[in-house]
């Protein structure tokens, strides 16, 4: 089953129709594995399917039933389709189609099915490809992989996207964005993930990562959960300030912020309607078409269906569409009189969190400051103590040095009277050894007196010779005594 809308007929149709069906051999094969895969935006319309890859267990050689079909597998995200054609720009007139894909369990990637012209091109394709960095600043490889068939399995969507339009057996679907036929002869057709088609080279100018006609980004939001209990179920956000809470019959957190902020407007993520607090009922008057993802009125019916009109045309003409304008007007100034009085109280709203801020913080501050000047107070103090430490430690020194200094003040006092005294004791022995020198040189004249009064004359012989009184000269102690001792001479 293929899709049918007016973008993706020609892509689901030209999908199916050169991707080949398996055979019996090719499904008994053990080298494939099977990957599903789905594609289109779920909110509209949604196609599943299965492909057959060719195994990649490390073996270099190509395999040997290959077609001109391959997958690159786990594309990151944040690539956009004008990134992808750039990154193969080298082999992109070699490219008769691209089908963007989204493989089961990888919400946060994206698979691309190529197929080429010739077979030459595919193996090059993957020859070159595969393993290769999409760029030098991540760490993401290029992973080619060799397709078998692509089987699609199932689609869900509308009624109108079931029954196939009668004029896409007759006429061609365009480019949306250069309006020309979606001929592959002309160039590569490109199908994004929403099933809407281009051409390459039309594509490739546009660097969004949203579809150019539904704005459906290929880039998913992480999914949504209650600030206040952590659930994914029955979420309600807050149209003024963006406060996500779960219903009424889940935790209750939606409308426990309405009660305490007065913001009465709450937005369900899973319908997209609004329900007003106050009223007690949905006030939304636009919803997003199932058919082809546009803004409508809600309950929009014939002006003359309460007339009993049953094959009005009035929906085709001009006042239709000019009532429907001035509807739209007035639900716009319906909601801008409503936002500006919410916007009023939301206004006051935050005036209080920014008062309960700004007091908050001055707290924060003073208490920081506090605690500042404590920590530097409890410095200061230890600093002091250890100061006072240290000085009581040099007062104990000093006190030591000074007593070390009397007591060898004392030594040296000591020291110098034993050195006086020595001195006086060595002068004093010099002087005795003077005074026994002396005694002993007048001793030595003597002598040589005696000698002299030996040599005297004969007549002189028989005299008497009378000893010299020293008395005089003689010192004291043993001086005396040494002079009483010498021997007369007669």
């Amino acid at each position: 089953m293929s899709p049918s809308s007016s973008a993706a007929a020609v892509s689901g149709a030209t999908l199916e129709d050169h991707f080949w069906q398996p055979t019996a051999e090719e499904s008994s094969s053990s080298t494939n594995e099977a990957f599903p895969f789905s594609s289109g935006n779920p909110r509209i319309e949604e196609t599943r399917g299965v492909m057959h890859l060719f195994s990649n267990n490390g073996i270099s050689d190509l395999p040997v039933e290959r077609k001109p079909l391959v997958a690159v597998v786990g594309v990151p995200n944040h690539m956009t389709y004008a990134d992808f054609c750039q990154f193969c720009a080298s082999f992109i007139h070699h490219i008769l189609e691209m089908r963007i894909v989204r493989l089961d369990g990888m919400e946060d990637r994206y698979s691309i099915l190529i197929r080429f012209d010739t077979q030459d091109s595919t193996d090059k394709f993957y020859l070159h490809f595969n393993g290769r960095q999409f760029n030098s600043l991540e760490e993401e490889v290029c992973r080619v992989l060799f397709t078998v068939d692509v089987q699609f399995t199932g689609y869900s969507g509308s009624l109108e996207h079931t029954k196939p339009s009668p004029t896409s057996t007759t006429e061609q679907p365009s480019c949306p964005v250069c309006l020309e036929r979606l001929d592959q002869d002309m160039g590569g057709i490109l199908t994004t993930i929403c099933n809407h088609s281009f051409h390459c080279s039309c594509i490739s100018k546009w660097t969004d990562s949203s579809c150019p006609v539904c704005r459906y980004c290929q880039q998913q939001p992480e999914k949504s959960i209650c600030f206040v209990c952590q659930t994914s179920e029955n979420l309600w956000i807050c149209v003024l300030c963006g406060f996500v809470g779960c219903g009424r019959y889940k935790g209750g957190h939606a409308i426990r912020h309405w009660k305490e902020t007065q913001h009465c407007y709450s937005l369900e993520l899973d319908t997209q309607r609004v329900w007003d607090y106050v009223g007690d009922n949905y006030v939304h008057r636009l919803i997003q078409s199932k058919t082809d993802g546009k803004l409508v009125e809600l309950n929009s019916h014939c002006v003359h269906a309460y007339d009993g009109c049953g094959g009005c045309e009035c929906a085709d003409s001009g006042v239709s569409e000019a009532l429907l304008k001035s509807k739209v007007e007035a639900i716009v100034n319906e909601y801008n009189e409503l936002l500006a009085t919410q916007l009023e109280n939301q206004k006051l709203y935050f005036d209080t969190l920014l008062e309960e801020v700004k007091e908050e913080t001055e707290r924060e501050i003073s208490e920081a400051v506090k605690k500042a000047i404590a920590q530097k107070l409890q410095k200061l103090q230890a600093k002091l103590d250890r100061c006072i430490k240290e000085k009581k430690f040099l007062d104990d020194l000093n006190e030591n040095l000074v007593k070390n200094q009397e007591i060898w003040k004392a030594k040296i006092s000591e020291i110098e009277e034993r050195e006086k005294m020595a001195l006086k004791i060595k002068d004093d022995k010099i002087q005795d050894l003077e005074e026994q020198l002396r005694d002993l040189m007048m001793s030595l004249e003597a002598g040589k007196k005696v000698e002299q009064q030996l040599s005297i004359p004969n007549e002189l012989k028989d005299g008497t010779v009378l000893p010299i009184s020293v008395e005089s000269s003689s010192g004291k102690g043993p001086k005396g005594r040494k002079k009483a001792n010498n021997p007369r001479e007669s």
